[in-house]
């Protein structure tokens, strides 16, 4: 029995379509990738034009294949660009952490402590600080948005007692002159570092230097014992990285989906498959929905706005208990009761 006409015809428009997302894809991959500037406009155009005239030219029984067949071999190329830690890197992000763990004693090396003026005035210190994983009660997500309700940036912050807060950030690292932009974040542009800091760095910078970002301040309902496997696991992470360099991607690998393979991988469950993981400004949603921050009981929308620690981080500023300030009587923190200001 032969094909009804409309599935052939549909069938010839799926193969047109996916044949054309193919080749803009590759296109975009030549155009900021090749590792020659002077190049990646003709290539891309040579290549975006050769994919066409091969579909509208070729043969009928190979015309189909001329765009995937072209897609596979710039794929194959890209995938083997290498990332490195040898860049000009940009001066926020020139050292890479790594830790020693011994029992209960963790040594971070590089955990950096920048002194900001403006968001692109400041100056970093490289630190070594010592922790005692048996301190460690419990860890808080700071979620910041700049723009768009759907996208945000979550940062992981260990609460180890009286040693402090530990905060993690899994972020792209820039070399100098380069800005983020969220197309060349699918491609090989930027490799992936996690920026261990103080609060007062990573936090402050982003509510108190940074023009139009909102952060937000939550508590996890996760145990000491969960605790400690996802920071534990976020550790090696932070070492393989030191040694062996990672591509950021916007789709793949970036500061949420480590978040999420940090936190299944921890428990041996498979990854969470939540489409807000993607769309990651909804992830306050989801761990509410999951019940894995803490509410006291408020809808969303009064917990967000209780959570808002803006204001606070910019009154507390230098303070040196910058942590308790922008904590201190928000849900989840209602032991931690606010330092008396400084003179």
């Amino acid at each position: 029995m032969k094909n009804p006409r409309w599935l052939r015809t549909l069938g010839v428009v799926a193969a047109v379509v996916i044949g054309i997302v193919l080749t803009l894809w590759a296109t975009a991959a030549l155009y900021f990738d090749l590792p020659w500037p002077w190049m990646r406009a003709p290539v891309a155009a040579l290549y975006f034009l050769t994919m066409f005239s091969g579909l509208l030219l070729s043969r009928r029984q190979f015309r189909f294949l001329v765009m995937p067949v072209g897609f596979i071999v710039v794929l194959f190329w890209w995938l083997a660009i290498p990332p490195s830690n040898n860049r000009d890197w940009q001066k926020d992000v020139d050292h890479t952490a790594w830790a020693d763990v011994d029992g209960d004693r963790v040594t971070v090396h590089n955990l950096r402590n920048c002194d900001y003026r403006a968001e692109f005035d400041y100056t970093c210190q490289w630190e070594t600080r010592t922790y005692d994983l048996s301190k460690l009660s419990g860890f808080d997500l700071a979620i910041t948005y700049w723009g768009s309700p759907w996208i945000a940036h979550p940062i992981a912050t260990f609460d180890f007692g009286d040693e402090g807060y530990l905060p993690i950030s899994i972020e792209t690292r820039k070399v100098v002159g380069q800005g983020y932009s969220a197309i060349r974040g699918f491609f090989r542009q930027y490799e992936l570092i996690y920026l261990v800091s103080d609060e007062r760095d990573v936090i402050r910078l982003r509510t108190n230097f940074r023009t139009a970002e909102e952060v937000y301040l939550f508590h996890t309902t996760a145990t000491p014992q969960r605790a400690r496997e996802i920071f534990l696991d976020y550790l090696q992470r932070v070492n393989h990285i030191h040694d062996q360099p990672q591509w950021y991607n916007a789709l793949t690998n970036n500061c949420t989906t480590n978040i999420a393979l940090a936190a299944a991988e921890s428990e041996h469950k498979p990854v969470n498959r939540d489409w807000r993981i993607l769309l990651n400004g909804k992830g306050d949603q989801m761990l509410y929905e999951n019940h894995q921050i803490v509410t006291d009981g408020l809808p969303l929308a009064e917990l967000r706005e209780k959570a808002h620690i803006n204001s606070a981080a910019r009154a507390a500023d230098n303070h040196p208990d910058f942590s308790q300030e922008i904590r201190a009587g928000r849900p989840g923190f209602e032991n931690i009761v606010a330092p008396t200001p400084q003179n």
